[in-house]
């Protein structure tokens, strides 16, 4: 199989992984990513992923991954990974939108419904402009959270 991503390590980079392998736990990945870097160079021996992926017992795709990220982004994000960005800002569902869901639900149901279920009740909760958009099964989580089933619902 054709590498696309080619490790070629120079000597200060094959001294530093060395010492890191020899002073760190064995179990760390660090250490991990460390070993196959260095059985990746393309200077030393060409060993095959198969036999790199044995050794090491780990799968043949995170051996690409980390040689990817060797070659497009160093030395120090391939041992130790990418930093993860802000994650994409979640709703915060607090205390008092969770009041405001416990009472629609405690409240009459709307001409037309039997009784109240999770999309209705997140429908609703938006509608009222209770908080700017939640789904179905946040609703579930905050009626689970405060013991209420919608089936057999007794407010008062």
């Amino acid at each position: 199989m054709n590498k696309k991503y080619i490790v070629t390590l120079k000597e200060s980079e094959i001294e530093s992984l060395k010492e890191l392998i020899s002073t760190r736990s064995s179990k760390s990945s660090v250490v991990l990513n460390a070993q196959i870097l260095l059985a990746s160079n393309q200077n030393k021996e060409n060993l095959t992923d198969t036999i790199i992926a044995q050794r090491y017992h780990v799968k043949p795709l995170r051996l690409q991954r980390i040689r990817q990220k060797f070659v497009l982004h160093g030395l120090s994000i391939a041992l130790n990974g990418l930093k993860r960005g802000p994650q994409k800002s979640r709703i915060k569902i607090d205390g008092d939108v969770e009041a405001h869901i416990v009472k629609l639900a405690c409240s009459e149901v709307p001409d037309g419904y039997n009784k109240w279920t999770l999309r209705l009740l997140a429908d609703k909760a938006v509608e009222l402009e209770v908080i700017s958009e939640i789904s179905h099964e946040s609703v579930r989580q905050v009626l689970k959270k405060t013991k209420r089933n919608l089936g057999s619902m007794k407010c008062g």
